[in-house]
């Protein structure tokens, strides 16, 4: 039976979950408290290019917009380290032509307006969520411009209105609402390189370049128009932080210590440092995400994770995706359907978070380091050997979008003990690819039993 549906929140995941559930027959209206992104100048500064995996991918392709997307996208094919001295070593992300996607989140959730309207969405810009009533699943909304107060009734209400979630705060107005947030010393800000002046790229394209400096680093993203967007994870205070560094002479001085391959590039590096905003990152986690049967968070409103490992975008969409299963397995019953995707999406969430901010430590620490590497090396040829018994865990998460992110929180878990088994080989380095320490490494996997893996959907 057609419901009537209320998204607040036109962010990348209300606009695919409105298209999604506006194919399924329901009558769906998204109310945005921004304008209309496709018309209203939009500040930059706080933008990071999302990685689009194939989890991501397989939810577009699900709501039948995969192509419209991949149209802003550009592949990389792998990550490019910039040591202090300009040196690069290039790292596949996986086999073949398996890679990752740099899509700008403006063209992004541009495109996405434009396909959900296609589809019969209704979208209202301009209007702040002002309250919701968890009872009825109606919200009340102030409209931006004219101050004027409308309440919108509906039969379902999804929060997917992002880390700091207008329907959330309403939720922990509630008895047994369990909500923390946790920032990291760390905050970000966006700079920029330019392209070429014949309109080229300056860097290799097809791969995310990461200038890891220990306790902090830069990344660089490719935009179709030849740019990169580069984001600087830095301490808040503390030495070095974006605290210390205030006058230009402070900026110029420690990029060019640090970054000076990048600084090259970067012709307007000092006036954005000083424009752009520094951004907190924060992980949030609540429970539970379902109100009365009839309100719900999604995405980030749900689970805002910090973007190390690429997947909050991913794991949002992942949500309408399995969502969606769940209205299936419970014949559009919403209490069932709504209960089940809590049940399978929470742990998921929460694994997830756990995941990618360990992967900030890999990033910023590990990724130029020699016994990262040849852990790196000896994980591709156990992949390469054993396929059965050995799945990388950055392949689990970023390539294998029916394993479900707490399985791949177990599996690495269980990796790390078996390298750690490997990598106590004395003079591993030089021993491990000898035929005598293939033998060994073989020895020790026959024990191993084939892997598998849930998938997070219903069962």
């Amino acid at each position: 039976m057609s419901q009537r549906i209320t998204i607040v929140g036109a962010g990348l995941v209300g606009s695919v979950l409105g298209v999604m559930l506006a194919k399924r027959g329901h009558r769906v209206r998204i109310i945005e408290r921004r304008p209309d992104m496709r018309t209203a100048s939009i500040s930059a500064g706080r933008s990071i290019n999302l990685a689009m995996s194939d989890r991501g991918l397989k939810t577009l392709e699900l709501a039948g917009i995969d192509q419209d997307i991949l149209q802003v996208a550009i592949p990389m094919y792998g990550r490019v380290m910039h040591d202090v001295a300009g040196n690069q070593t290039y790292q596949p992300y996986g086999v073949g032509t398996q890679a990752i996607n740099s899509v700008s989140r403006g063209e992004l959730n541009k495109v996405l307006l434009t396909v959900a309207e296609r589809h019969g969405v209704e979208i209202l810009f301009s209007r702040r969520c002002a309250d919701v009533d968890l009872a009825t699943a109606s919200a009340t909304f102030e409209h931006g411009e004219t101050g004027e107060h409308e309440t919108f009734e509906a039969d379902v209400l999804f929060g997917a209105d992002g880390a700091y979630s207008a329907v959330r705060q309403r939720m922990t107005m509630t008895d047994r609402f369990d909500y923390s947030q946790t920032y990291l010393p760390h905050s970000y800000k966006e700079l920029h390189i330019p392209p070429s002046a014949d309109g080229g790229f300056q860097l290799e394209k097809h791969a995310l370049h990461i200038w890891p400096r220990h306790s902090y680093m830069m990344i660089a993203l490719p935009n179709l128009d030849g740019s990169f967007t580069c984001t600087l994870f830095f301490a808040h205070k503390g030495s070095p932080s974006f605290d210390e560094l205030k006058t230009r002479e402070d900026v110029e001085r420690f990029f060019n210590e640090q970054f000076p391959d990048a600084v090259a590039l970067m012709p307007t590096l000092i006036d954005d440092y000083h424009t752009n905003p520094e951004s907190s990152l924060v992980t949030v986690r609540c429970y539970p995400w379902v109100a009365n049967n009839k309100v719900a968070l999604i995405g980030d409103a749900a689970h805002a994770i910090v973007p190390f490992y690429g997947q909050g975008m991913n794991c949002g969409f992942e949500d309408c995706r399995i969502l969606m299963a769940c209205l299936d397995h419970c014949n559009e019953d919403w209490t069932s359907a709504l209960a089940l995707y809590q049940d399978l999406r929470k742990p998921n969430g929460d694994a997830i978070a756990q995941l990618a901010l360990d992967n900030f430590i890999e990033m910023r620490d590990k990724v130029a380091d020699p016994v990262f590497l040849l852990r790196k090396s000896i994980e591709g040829y156990l992949h390469a050997t054993y396929p059965d018994k050995f799945v990388p865990l950055y392949t689990l998460v970023t390539f294998s979008p029916d394993v479900a992110y707490s399985e791949a929180l177990r599996s690495g878990l269980e990796a790390d003990a078996l390298l750690a088994e490997i990598m106590a080989m004395p003079d591993v380095a030089t021993s491990w690819n000898t035929d005598a320490g293939k033998r060994h490494i073989d020895a020790i996997m026959q024990r191993r039993q084939p892997v598998a893996f849930a998938s997070g959907m219903p069962a």
